[in-house]
């Protein structure tokens, strides 16, 4: 066990990570990662182990997991062996969101990156008819994902 005065504070785990002191103090209550030593003053300390963890748990929580799948998922690390096939699971099936989700970001990107095309040549020749809604195309496009014209002239803009 590392001395506490070679452990981080929390100030220092905050200025690391970006966290701030009240979301780690949150997030140790929510069982995302265990309680960290105390000092003799009952000052939390935290070990560069614990520094990573914190990190794995940042990551997972940016992909969209919810803190109780974290939470879950730090538990059935924290108990060691034996269930390794129950984290594949929960692993698996938050990567195949996670890809799904990316899959409708580069379709959204797609669709901002050709209005921008289409806006700076526009802009470029000072002129912006036509390039709201050209039917054709969007309503392609709307169609392909099973949303309707509304849908269409909702967004159009």
């Amino acid at each position: 066990m590392p001395v506490v005065h070679d452990l981080l504070s929390i100030g220092e785990v905050s200025a690391r990570t970006g966290l701030s002191v009240d979301t780690l103090r949150f997030y140790e209550r929510q069982g995302l990662f265990p309680p960290p030593q105390r000092s003799a003053g009952g000052r939390r300390g935290f070990s560069s182990d614990d520094l990573a963890w914190i990190g794995i748990c940042q990551r997972l929580r940016a992909s969209g997991m919810p803190l109780p799948e974290i939470a879950r998922y730090a538990e059935m690390v924290r108990a060691g062996a034996g269930n390794e096939g129950e984290r594949l699971k929960l692993l698996q099936h938050h990567e195949e969101e996670v890809r799904a989700k990316m899959a409708a970001l580069n379709d959204a990107l797609e669709l901002i990156s050709a209005k921008v095309a289409a806006y700076t040549e526009a802009v470029s020749i000072g002129t912006a008819s036509e390039i709201f809604v050209r039917a054709d195309e969007d309503d392609a496009y709307f169609a392909a994902r099973g949303l309707s014209v509304k849908h269409r002239t909702d967004l159009s803009s």
